[in-house]
């Protein structure tokens, strides 16, 4: 599977490490309406990316310090690609997009804006966000829109990685002691408002998805539903049956975390814009 820029001769195979600066390089320019869906994904990332950052030194075992500092490495390499793309129709750079917005021009789901909490807490925003992105990423591998395509191949594959470390995390934390059972599923309660906001179709995506651009999230429920609850049962917890949170869509709700997510992200580059080093 590859991409190209219209005329150029430019092609990028999504197997061969894409970069950020490739998309750029393709001179592939993405309409409005792409663009915004990529918006859409990339701001998903770069919250969880920046979340998951502040594990660093902090998880409860050197290895996990690696392993989620891998995962967030992740996180922000998929959102590079995705406001990269998105940029190419504003001509703005993906720092523009991540540095110079305000908070209600972000589209990133609650979910992923949730706060870390304890490491139950964290693992279970994990399992549902890592089965979301690999349900949607092995469907976006179909787009017909080739950049998108060719960034949810490179994705799949970690996001498989993010999947099984959640599932094997829920499974030693839900059977292993009185203690780690109660943490893992008061974190599954806390997270759980937030799910049905993922599955969520709006006009924009309904209309891409139609011209078999976008993933229409609400056909991803099924299967998701059919591949968490086996994990929770077998973690001996139980699926959470609680109200949706309120505003469940990318419509201009958002969380009173992703206010302090930014501060923190964009406080360096608004003081200092243009900087290099």
């Amino acid at each position: 599977m590859s991409f190209t820029a219209g005329d150029s001769a430019t092609k990028i195979s999504a197997g061969a490490g894409i970069t950020a600066e490739d998309i750029i390089a393709s001179g592939v320019k993405a309409p409005e309406d792409v663009a915004t869906y990529a918006l859409y994904l990339g701001d998903d990332a770069l919250m969880l990316a920046q979340r998951l950052g502040h594990w660093i030194s902090r998880a409860p075992e050197m290895e996990e310090d690696v392993a989620l500092a891998n995962i967030a490495q992740d996180q922000l390499g998929h959102a590079r690609f995705l406001l990269s793309y998105a940029g190419s129709a504003w001509e703005k750079t993906e720092d523009d997009l991540a540095y110079f917005r305000d908070e209600h021009e972000f589209y990133s789901a609650r979910l992923v804006e949730q706060e870390n909490g304890d490491f139950g807490q964290t693992i279970a925003r994990q399992l549902i966000f890592a089965l979301y992105q690999y349900e949607l990423f092995t469907r976006l591998m179909d787009s017909a829109d080739e950049t998108l395509a060719a960034v949810a191949a490179k994705a799949v594959r970690e996001v498989a990685y993010h999947l099984d470390h959640a599932a094997q995390w829920t499974l030693r934390l839900g059977d292993g002691t009185e203690e780690s059972h109660r943490r893992m599923q008061d974190g599954l309660y806390y997270m759980w408002p937030y799910v049905d906001e993922l599955f969520h179709d709006d006009d924009l995506l309904r209309d891409l998805a139609e011209r078999g651009i976008a993933v229409l999230p609400s056909t991803l429920r099924e299967s998701f539903d059919a591949r968490i609850k086996p994990i929770v049962e077998q973690a001996t917890l139980t699926l959470p049956d609680v109200p949706s949170a309120w505003g469940g869509d990318r419509s201009g709700h958002y969380s009173e975390q992703r206010g302090h997510i930014l501060a923190e992200m964009q406080v360096l580059a608004r003081e200092h814009p243009g900087v290099t080093w």
